[in-house]
């Protein structure tokens, strides 16, 4: 005699389904440069951050910029600056002869002293010519007393330093990719930073 075997049925198991929500943005860090101690008397070195701190003060310094002729000679000059989202913006009108010399070489360096420390930048200067950038800008030089506006692809104004030429200025942004530090007070120290790519 034959039995029936019955074949128990098995349902598939259940798998608890993992809700998946969004993913969280995440704002990347800023890359902080990589420094080196040039103190020679067993100071520290200084922190990045001590210079941000005083680039983004309210107490502005004065800005030079140097630059280079033709012949190799250097030119240095003073120049309306202003430190905005961790770069350095300055004015120059096209005739003058430190915009002459970016356009034939836009490398340059840009020193400013500030409360406790003296900076100076190395670089390339790049001419900002997209409107919404000199709108941004125009709005922070007339909040610091300067009435620019923009006109074109440069500012204009009723006036401006007799070392920034006749209008219209252009507008330059200094790409950096190194940065040296020296404290003016205590903490002491001196120190140089490199970025890992042109800020």
């Amino acid at each position: 005699m034959k039995t029936k075997t019955t074949a128990k049925k098995t349902s598939p198991k259940k798998i608890a389904s993992k809700k998946v929500g969004p993913k969280k943005a995440t704002t990347p860090k800023a890359q902080e440069p990589t420094h080196k101690n040039l103190d020679i008397y067993g100071a520290k070195p200084i922190p990045w951050s001590r210079a941000l701190k005083q680039l983004g003060s309210s107490a502005q310094g004065t800005y030079w910029l140097a630059t280079t002729d033709p012949d190799g000679r250097p030119h240095v000059a003073a120049v309306g600056a202003l430190w905005v989202d961790g770069k350095i913006y300055f004015v120059s009108g096209t005739r003058t002869r430190k915009s002459q010399n970016l356009a034939a070489n836009p490398s340059c360096a840009v020193s400013v002293s500030l409360t406790g420390i003296d900076l100076v930048f190395e670089g390339t200067a790049i001419r900002v010519a997209d409107r919404p950038t000199l709108l941004r800008l125009a709005k922070r030089y007339a909040a610091q007393g300067w009435p620019a506006s923009v006109s074109g692809t440069a500012f204009t104004a009723a006036y401006s330093a007799p070392s920034a030429g006749p209008p219209p200025w252009n507008l330059y942004v200094v790409r950096h990719t190194t940065a040296y530090g020296v404290a003016s007070a205590d903490p002491p120290g001196a120190t140089r930073w490199r970025f890992e790519s042109p800020r």
